[in-house]
């Protein structure tokens, strides 16, 4: 079965108009750190043999201070990220402009190195080389290797702060909810997060779900005994 259709007018919208920037990457990253940070809290307070009001207060300080820490992190990252590719399609248009035989000797060569050789070569140069804005868009996407699609900051700093919301919640669940023995049913959530994070990964991968979940998973729980062992050091 195809992922998409290719009739022309299918291939003509979804060309021209390609999605946004994915996503994935803040989601997935904001999720596992949620999760981990807030167990990390929960195992080392439970290590140094605290009270529940503590695994609460720390808890939820974490997800909401981290989580927004994380989430203006990375706005600031990738609109750093924006404004480098805003600054190099300047640089571009200069060059176009003030240097047009130079530009087109590397538009040339990258098409080349596509394997365009003669007429054909000369003919497409000609034709990107029409059009500034196609012209600069592939010498940013070639020569400088940048998406040809711009990032969104506050996109993504959103995505991250609500996966890191919503994953670094459980491992507080059974505290709020006053369960019996909490501790137990903090780690079966908090590896069940864990597992289901990478297991979700892997449809944008080609790794089997089991096998991206179980990978998370150990990488969790790692962090999680780390957390802990440290924390029965301080244990009264």
């Amino acid at each position: 079965m195809l992922e998409h259709g290719h009739e022309p007018d299918e291939v003509a919208k979804r060309i021209r108009a390609p999605d946004g920037p994915s996503h994935l990457r803040d989601v997935i990253y904001g999720a596992i750190d949620g999760a981990v940070t807030t167990f990390a809290i929960v195992a080392g307070v439970v290590g140094a043999d605290l009270s529940t009001r503590v695994i609460i207060a720390l808890g939820i300080a974490n997800v909401l201070a981290d989580g927004f820490s994380m989430a203006a992190s990375n706005y600031s990252g990738t609109k750093a990220e924006l404004d480098d590719a805003r600054r190099l399609r300047e640089i571009e248009a200069r060059h176009i402009r003030l240097a047009p035989e130079g530009e087109r000797a590397e538009l040339k060569e990258i098409l080349a190195g596509k394997g365009l050789e003669g007429d054909v070569l000369n003919a497409a140069v000609d034709a990107i080389a029409s059009n500034k804005k196609n012209w600069i868009d592939m010498m940013l996407v070639e020569e400088y290797g940048l998406s040809p699609v711009d990032p969104h900051p506050l996109r993504a700093a959103t995505a991250t702060f609500i996966a890191f919301l919503l994953a670094g919640m459980v491992p507080l669940l059974p505290y709020l909810f006053s369960l019996g023995d909490p501790f137990r049913w903090s780690i079966v959530a908090t590896a069940l997060t864990f597992f289901a994070v990478g297991a979700l990964k892997s449809v944008w991968s080609l790794a089997a779900w089991w096998r991206s979940g179980i990978e998370t998973l150990i990488i969790g729980g790692a962090a999680a005994s780390i957390a802990y062992f440290v924390g029965t050091l301080f244990a009264a």
